[in-house]
């Protein structure tokens, strides 16, 4: 099975054990309420592209979040061996004596 379609099968399923009936979430219908297949099918085609939308669009912002933490983490780790590179150096430095400073 794709991973998509896991991704949906579960996503409904957490909808169906939820408590909040299915017009408590905007954007679906609830299909039940349908008493002729063709209304009931094309309900529940609609609710899978609905699903299939916010599905896109939240991986959408996931990669999009994955991103900018991953362009954190560059310029994070380029500050990161710039003070390496700057603690060595004092370390290197020879310790000038007490009196020299006053």
């Amino acid at each position: 099975m794709k991973p998509t379609a896991l991704l949906l099968m579960a996503l409904a399923a957490s909808l169906v054990t939820s408590r909040a009936a299915a017009q408590d979430i905007r954007g679906l219908e609830n299909c039940a309420a349908e008493k002729q297949m063709e209304r009931r099918t094309g309900c529940l085609q609609a609710n899978v592209e609905f699903l299939q939308q916010a599905l896109a669009k939240q991986a959408r912002a996931a990669d999009d979040r994955i991103k900018a933490a991953n362009a954190e983490i560059v310029a994070l780790k380029a500050r990161l061996t710039k003070l390496e590179a700057d603690v060595a150096a004092l370390k290197a430095k020879p310790a000038e004596p007490a009196a020299a400073k006053k």
